[in-house]
């Protein structure tokens, strides 16, 4: 009996205790603006990277690093990544899934296999209930261990904010690599989830309204995605997160030295996510990365609202993919470089 009723016991302090509230941002969206990250790293790249081991880095902004093992035999490199954010959602189970998903999510983005994880963990711990930050890593083990990746341990802080992730180690075959910088004219442009969750989440976090459908696209893994890039010859791909499908996809053409075209009819999105932009639940986030990539972009006629969405900070969205992916939309296709790096039609 008293076991049971501990349970019942945090289970209704859970619910009494909105996560969101306790965040200056939402997910991804909490990221430090694109434009500005690229001014904090310029040139820091690590001296012992030329002529080293280091085969991806920090050059086009790649969703993880990839280093040749030493003394391997070169069809083996390991994928290094770390990434976390703020409570996007009220539940900690549900945000830990979130998280966890999000940060393998960069390892499958490189088309790799992630090995194993450790727990990245911010707490305020005079403010909310241990019992919460536990569910938060169920969340993320349970999410881990369907992908088959184990979680050992991790580092905790004492935070006024909270804040959960992942730092995620795979491998990968060089020889299959997918990068930023692989594009090339002719390559049509998949997308393997919906946009919108910035908008959904964000309206979550204003009126405590549940989105289931926003949770299953951000806990399901970009596992099989990344599977069938590479079965389609895919060799270049990044995820959709905190910039939005512009930002990554300016940071793809960019690299790729191409012009990407967007046919913004064919770019799926969540059940409510238009009612939700129009009920005016735009993150800050979502309108930095709108500003970003306006200078390097042709938006035709493209109205403010779908500017917007397109734009929109994703957390643990899905794979942006140069080339077919079977069961995903082919979105727009890239193109030979012209006059801007985006064209929206």
């Amino acid at each position: 009996m008293t076991s049971t009723r501990t349970g019942v016991q945090q289970a209704q302090r859970q619910e009494s205790v909105r996560l969101t509230r306790y965040a200056h941002g939402g997910g991804c969206a909490c990221k430090i603006p694109p434009g500005e990250l690229e001014e904090i790293v310029a040139g820091l790249t690590s001296p012992g990277a030329v002529g080293g081991g280091l085969i991806v880095g920090l050059d086009h902004g790649d969703d993880a690093a990839v280093v040749r093992l030493p003394g391997g035999t070169g069809s083996l490199a390991a994928v290094a990544t770390a990434d976390f954010f703020t409570p996007v959602v009220d539940d900690p189970y549900d945000w830990g899934r979130i998280a966890a998903a999000n940060a393998l999510s960069d390892v499958y983005a490189m088309g790799g296999t992630p090995l194993v994880a450790v727990n990245l963990l911010c707490w305020p711990r005079d403010v909310l209930p241990f019992d919460l930050a536990r569910e938060v890593l169920r969340g993320g083990r349970d999410v881990a261990a369907t992908a088959g990746c184990v979680v050992a341990g991790g580092h905790s802080v004492d935070d006024p904010e909270p804040k959960y992730g992942m730092a995620v180690t795979g491998t990968v075959d060089p020889a299959r690599l997918l990068r930023n910088d692989a594009g090339r004219p002719g390559m049509p442009l998949s997308l393997t989830k919906p946009l919108g969750l910035g908008v959904l989440n964000n309206r979550h976090k204003t009126t405590g309204e549940v989105f289931p459908q926003a949770v299953e696209t951000m806990v399901a893994l970009n596992r099989d995605a990344a599977l069938a890039a590479l079965a389609a010859g895919a060799v270049c791909a990044t995820d959709v997160t905190g910039f939005g499908l512009l930002g990554h996809l300016y940071k793809l053409a960019r690299a790729s030295g191409v012009t990407a075209v967007v046919d913004s009819a064919a770019v799926p999105f969540l059940d409510g996510a238009r009612d939700a932009a129009r009920a005016g639940h735009i993150s800050g986030g979502t309108r930095r990365n709108l500003e970003w990539v306006a200078p390097s972009t042709d938006f035709g006629r493209t109205d403010e609202m779908t500017r917007l969405l397109l734009a929109d900070a994703q957390t643990s969205g899905g794979l942006l993919v140069a080339g077919e992916v079977p069961g995903a939309p082919v979105i727009g296709e890239l193109v030979p470089a012209g006059p801007y790096r985006l064209v929206v039609r």
